[in-house]
């Protein structure tokens, strides 16, 4: 039906050019580019083993419009993916503007030498991508994408008026190494060690980084502590949700995660400004990825299940009622199918099933627009058929 190039060839791009080559019928014509081709040669030859399917590869420098230019009139693509560095959204943006083709990604912009979260950069671009007549889906993995997906079903369908939402997320695998990342190493840790935020009461909040936890009894999982963080979908979705009196992200970790984290905090290796080191600028946390363990590469022996997921409050047919919509992904069944650990898999087929909605014209806008603006009833149809099968329960008690 059409053609799509994905940028971006680490963890999440090698589940994306896997999930797009079993769906023929959808994406007739997949090319997989990145700043290393190597890598997209590896996963080139990992989906034809697996799918028989033939998909091509291009060398890409993401932050280069021109060279995204050219690259985009080369394979003449319906639709760009993007699985690259946040860093990079607008530059592909930008490329998309160009060359007259739509865009999607599956985590907001973020400029490298500031670590600050926000949907401005690109919701600026929504005239520009109107006047085009072109589309772009923002978000489109699990959180950003499935969360505002399960907030959007439950407003259709579950819910007449919504007035809180607790998005929890827990990695309740264990893939042996004694500190790794689950995705990018850089954009993980810029994540979690800035101040924390919350909406309510109709204002914004502020807490120290990770100095807010409870224990969570996650189903599939079990009890673990979660630490409330700042997370993009947030932003979006108070703007959407009609009404809605409070917002917040948790997330799980570990002790030993945790007091890895501290150390490498305290002797410097988190910053994100470069520093001199023998006559040259050396960015500690770059150099720092290039020590820990790519992502990629973590699913062989992952063992365990992800449960992500929306505690979600308010009323119905003038009761008040708690849900919790979730999903359940095991890392073997992932490495099984796909070569990939579960946090790869949970952000790389929301993002095939986001393009399969633009490139079936079932989502289908002239402008930017965010996950939850849309019709969630075949997204959701979609995640129980293509491996993130989702849950709705009763919940029995809020989140403090």
């Amino acid at each position: 039906m059409g053609r799509v190039l994905i940028i971006g060839a680490g963890g999440v791009g090698n589940v994306v050019a896997h999930k797009c080559a079993m769906a023929p019928q959808i994406f007739e014509h997949i090319c997989l580019a990145s700043r290393t081709k190597s890598k997209c040669d590896a996963i080139a030859a990992d989906v034809k083993a697996v799918t028989g399917r033939d998909i091509e590869t291009a060398q890409v420098d993401a932050d280069n419009v021109a060279e995204t230019v050219s690259l985009i009139k080369h394979q003449k693509p319906d639709l760009l993916l993007n699985v690259a560095l946040p860093y990079q959204d607008l530059h592909l943006m930008d490329a998309c503007l160009e060359t007259g083709i739509d865009y999607l990604d599956t985590a907001n912009y973020e400029p490298i030498d500031e670590a600050k979260f926000e949907y401005s950069w690109q919701w600026a671009y929504h005239d520009r991508f109107k006047d085009a007549g072109l589309m772009a889906l923002l978000g489109s993995g699990f959180d950003p994408g499935v969360t505002n997906v399960y907030c959007a079903y439950a407003a259709k369908h579950l819910f007449d008026a919504i007035h809180t939402v607790d998005i929890v997320d827990c990695n309740g695998g264990d893939h042996g190494k004694a500190f790794a990342t689950n995705f990018n190493p850089e954009i993980n840790i810029r994540e979690i060690t800035q101040r924390g935020r919350y909406f309510e009461d109709g204002q914004w909040h502020e807490t120290d980084p990770l100095s807010v936890h409870q224990t969570f009894d996650f189903p599939g999982v079990g009890p673990r502590e979660m630490y409330l963080l700042f997370h993009e979908e947030m932003e979006s979705l108070v703007k959407h949700i009609p009404g809605i009196q409070r917002m917040r992200f948790w997330m799980t970790f570990g002790q030993e995660y945790l007091t890895h984290l501290r150390v490498l905090q305290n002797v410097g290796m988190t910053r994100i400004d470069p520093v001199m080191y023998e006559g040259r600028e050396v960015v500690p946390i770059q150099f720092l990825k290039a020590l820990l363990p790519d992502p990629g590469t973590l699913g062989e022996n992952y063992e365990g299940l992800t449960c992500i997921g929306c505690v979600i409050e308010g009323v119905k047919n003038g009761e008040h009622r708690r849900v919790f919509i979730y999903n359940n992904c095991d890392h073997a069944v992932c490495w099984k199918e796909v070569k990939a650990q579960a946090v790869s898999y949970t952000t790389g087929v929301p993002a095939m099933i986001g393009a399969k909605m633009m490139m079936t014209n079932t989502w289908r806008g002239e402008g930017v627009f965010n996950m939850e603006q849309l019709d969630p009833d075949p997204f959701m149809e979609d995640l129980n058929e293509h491996g993130l099968p989702w849950q709705v329960l009763d919940w029995p008690e809020s989140v403090k």
